[in-house]
C-alpha cells in the first residue's frame, strides 16, 4: 500500500510500520501474539501479573521500553484480574477474551489497510481516513467498529507510542494510568470504570459489531470567509432577529437516555475524554465508559481551541450504570437498540464542547460570555443550513455581517419557514456540516438510500460547565438556549439534574417565550445582567433579576431590550 498522507500523519502514534505496500507489525511482535491467541495453555498467561509481563515483552518488541508506563500499572492489572474479578470471570477472560483480543491485534494491520483502501470512496470529495485532525482544520474520520475495537485493544496492551503526544496536544491513550489509579488509592469507582471497559471487550469478542463511527472536528474560522460560518462577534448576537426555539425542561432522566434523535451534549474537557483514563468520573468520563468507542477519538484528536467542537456520530452503548462520581457503578449489559443511518452508524450524535473552567466572577465579562456562546454555537451549528442564514443575513451571512434590516423579528419568521426555505439535503446520515449538497447526492446514489428531509434534530443538554468547572447554571442555561436557537435547532431539551438554582426555569422560559423575544433581545438582557454583576450593582441570580425587570411596562421593557 502506498504510504498515504493521512497514514503518514498518524503512523508515529501507532505501533505498526509500513514496508513497501503493506502495513505490518514488527516481526518480533507476531509470534507472542499468536501464542496468546491460542489460549493460556500455549501462552502461559492465566493471571493479571503474567498478562502485564506479556504486555511489557510486546512493548519491548516494539522498542517502546524506554517510554515508561505508570509505575503502578502492573500492580493494577494484577489487582483487577487476580483479586477483584471472581475466579470464574477471570478464567473466562484468560481462556476466551484475551485470545480473541490477540487475534484482533493480529488482524489490526489488515484492518488498517482495508480502512485506507476504502477511505477515499466513502463520501466523494471528502477525506475520511484515520489521521491527526489538527487544530483549526475542520475534518472527519470514519472508523469501523471493528477497527475501533483493535485500536482500544492496543490501548489495553499499552502498545501506542507516547512520545510527542504532548507536543501535539493529544491526550494519553494507553490504559496504564487507568489500572494504576485502581492500585494507587483503591477506589470503587475505578474498579467499575474498568468493569465497563472489560465488558466492552467481552461483548466485541463474542460478536463483533459491524457499523461505523465518525469523528468530526468542527471549526468556526476566525477570519471572514464567504463560504462558511465564521466566529460571530458580539454585535451579531445583539442584532440577531432569530426566534428562540422550543425549550423542554426535564427534572429527571439522563441525557443519554433521551428517545429523540438529537445532539447529545458532552460536557467536555478541552482534551476530549477528560479524565476518562484516569480518576475522572463525571458526565464526560461516564459517557466514555458506557460508550467506550468514544475513547478511540483520544488517539487522533488534539485539544480543542475556543472556536472548535467535536462531533461523534454512531458510538454504541455497551453498559448500564448507576450513580455518579464516587458512587458510579457498572450495572451490567446494555443492548443498544438505536436505529442506524444509511452509512451504518447508530443515530447517536454527541457534541463535545468544553466550558471555561473556574472563572468565578470573570464568567460575567463580555469576552467570556462571547466565548461560551460561540463554543456552544460551534457545536450546535449545522453547516448544511448556511443557505438559510444567507436568507436571514445579507452580505457574508454569519461572517460578521449585520442583520438584514428587512427582517422584522420573530413575528415574520416562523420555524417552518426557517427550516424549509433551503438546504433540501439537510443531513440525516451525515455529520452535519462537513458535506455539501453534491457530496450528499453522491452518497445517496452510491448507497441507494434517500437521506430525506430532516429538520427535527434538536439539542439535549444540561448543566454544562456547572459542576467542577464552577459555571453559573442560570447563565449557562440561557447561553445554550441562545446558541441552539441561533443554530436553527428546533428545540433544546434540558435536564436540570435537580439543581436548586433552576427550580424556576419553567416559569422563566414560559415568560420569555410569551413575549416573543429574539436571540438578540435575550442576549442583550444577559449582557446587561452580567455587567451589573461585575459592577456589584446586583447579587441576584439571572432569573430572579430578570423577572422583576419583565414586570415593567412594555415601553420600559422595549427600552431595555434595545
Amino acid at each position: 500500500m502506498e504510504k498515504r498522507e493521512d497514514l503518514r500523519s498518524i503512523l508515529p502514534y501507532l505501533g505498526v510500520v509500513v514496508e513497501g505496500s503493506s502495513v505490518l507489525w514488527p516481526s518480533p511482535v507476531i509470534e507472542p501474539l499468536k501464542a496468546i491467541s491460542r489460549g493460556p495453555d500455549h501462552s502461559g498467561i492465566h493471571s493479571g501479573e503474567l498478562l502485564f509481563l506479556a504486555i511489557s515483552d510486546l512493548r519491548h518488541s516494539l522498542s517502546l521500553s524506554s517510554q515508561r508506563l505508570s509505575a503502578s500499572a502492573p500492580h493494577g492489572y494484577a489487582l483487577f484480574f487476580d483479586k477483584l474479578l471472581s475466579r470464574p470471570e477471570s478464567s473466562k477472560w484468560f481462556a476466551e477474551v484475551l485470545p480473541a483480543l490477540a487475534n484482533l491485534l493480529l488482524r489490526f494491520p489488515s484492518l488498517l489497510e482495508f480502512h485506507y483502501r476504502n477511505a477515499d470512496t466513502l463520501i466523494d470529495g471528502v477525506q475520511t481516513g484515520l489521521r491527526i485532525l489538527d487544530s483549526q482544520q475542520s475534518g472527519i474520520v470514519f472508523l469501523s467498529q471493528e477497527l475501533i475495537g483493535a485500536l482500544l485493544t492496543c490501548s489495553f496492551f499499552c502498545l501506542f507510542p507516547i512520545t510527542n503526544r504532548d507536543a501535539k496536544h493529544l491526550p494519553m491513550i494507553n490504559f496504564d494510568h487507568l489500572f494504576s489509579c485502581l492500585y494507587d488509592i483503591y477506589d470503587e469507582k475505578m474498579e467499575n470504570k474498568i468493569k465497563c471497559i472489560v465488558h466492552y471487550f467481552e461483548r466485541i469478542c463474542s460478536q463483533m459489531p459491524t457499523g461505523l463511527v465518525s469523528f468530526e472536528r468542527k471549526v468556526l474560522p476566525l477570519e471572514d470567509s464567504p463560504f462558511c460560518v465564521t466566529y460571530p462577534k458580539a454585535d451579531l448576537w445583539s442584532k440577531s432577529a432569530v426566534p428562540l426555539c422550543h425549550f423542554e425542561v426535564h427534572r429527571s432522566g439522563l441525557i443519554e437516555d433521551q428517545s429523540k434523535e438529537a445532539l447529545e451534549v458532552d460536557f467536555a474537557n478541552r482534551y476530549i475524554g477528560g479524565g476518562a483514563l484516569r480518576r475522572g468520573c463525571v458526565q464526560e468520563e461516564i459517557r466514555f465508559m458506557i460508550n467506550p468507542e468514544l475513547i478511540a477519538g483520544m488517539l487522533f484528536l488534539p485539544s480543542m481551541a475556543d472556536n472548535e467542537a467535536i462531533e461523534v456520530v454512531g458510538p454504541e452503548r455497551f453498559s448500564n450504570y448507576t450513580g455518579y462520581a464516587s458512587s458510579f457503578h457498572f450495572a451490567g449489559d446494555y443492548v443498544d437498540k438505536r436505529d442506524v443511518d444509511f452509512m451504518g452508524r447508530r443515530k447517536t450524535k454527541m457534541i463535545a464542547i468544553d466550558a471555561l473552567c473556574d472563572m468565578r466572577m470573570r464568567q460575567y465579562r463580555l469576552e467570556c460570555l462571547l466565548r461560551e456562546i460561540n463554543k456552544a454555537f460551534c457545536g450546535f451549528f449545522d453547516q448544511s443550513k448556511c443557505q438559510q442564514y444567507q436568507r436571514l443575513f445579507k452580505g457574508d451571512g454569519l461572517c460578521g455581517a449585520h442583520l438584514d434590516q428587512g427582517v422584522q423579528g420573530p413575528d415574520s419568521i416562523s420555524w417552518n419557514n426557517l427550516l424549509l426555505q433551503e438546504a433540501p439535503y439537510a443531513s440525516v446520515g451525515t455529520n452535519e456540516g462537513i458535506y455539501g449538497d453534491q457530496q450528499i447526492r453522491n452518497a445517496e446514489e452510491k448507497g441507494g438510500h434517500s437521506l430525506g428531509h430532516r429538520y427535527d434534530i434538536g439539542v439535549v443538554t444540561g448543566n454544562w460547565g456547572c459542576g467542577a468547572f464552577g459555571g453559573d447554571p442560570e447563565l449557562k442555561t440561557i447561553i445554550q438556549w441562545l446558541a441552539a436557537s441561533q443554530a436553527l435547532r428546533p428545540f433544546i431539551s434540558y435536564h436540570t439534574f435537580g439543581v436548586e438554582a433552576l427550580k424556576t426555569l419553567d416559569k422563566v422560559i414560559q415568560w420569555i417565550l410569551s413575549h416573543k423575544w429574539t436571540v438578540g433581545d435575550l442576549w442583550d438582557m444577559l449582557v446587561e445582567y452580567s455587567t451589573q454583576r461585575l459592577r456589584g450593582e446586583t447579587s441576584l441570580g439571572f432569573f430572579t433579576w430578570l423577572l422583576p425587570s419583565l414586570s415593567a411596562p412594555d415601553a420600559t421593557m422595549m427600552d431595555m431590550a434595545d
